[in-house]
């Protein structure tokens, strides 16, 4: 190879690795920066969780949470806490048992607390 050859196929090497590392760290950013929903967002995802649940209090809702475009807590009636994971069409595509316990607020990204049984 001369030299040319060499430098235009290392530039080519370099951009390669810099776009990748900067797309993945997009993706990431992207896929899960526990912002709290708001608007129509917040009313299709709290509606689609309580329908899947049959009831309980959103006590929390985020964008982009663990690879889901939407993960709603609630609170059943029971007090267990439920988080339900939602794709961008608001179709549940999961759900697991909060970690943090039934009696814990989760601080910040907190709903208004208000029932929404529904």
């Amino acid at each position: 190879m001369d030299r040319r050859t060499k430098w235009i196929a290392g530039g080519a090497l370099a951009l390669v690795v810099i776009g990748g590392g900067a797309g993945v760290a997009i993706a990431t950013s992207a896929a899960d920066n526990d912002e709290p929903l708001t608007g129509s967002t917040l009313d299709q995802a709290r509606a689609a969780a309580l329908e899947y649940t049959g009831g309980g209090t959103v006590i929390e809702s985020e964008a982009g949470d663990d690879g889901a475009a939407y993960g709603v807590e609630i609170r059943l009636e029971d007090g267990r806490v439920v988080e339900v994971s939602l794709d961008a069409n608001f179709n549940v595509v999961g759900d697991e048992a909060d970690d943090d316990g039934p009696n814990d607020d989760d601080g910040a990204n907190d709903d208004d607390g208000a029932n929404d049984d529904g």
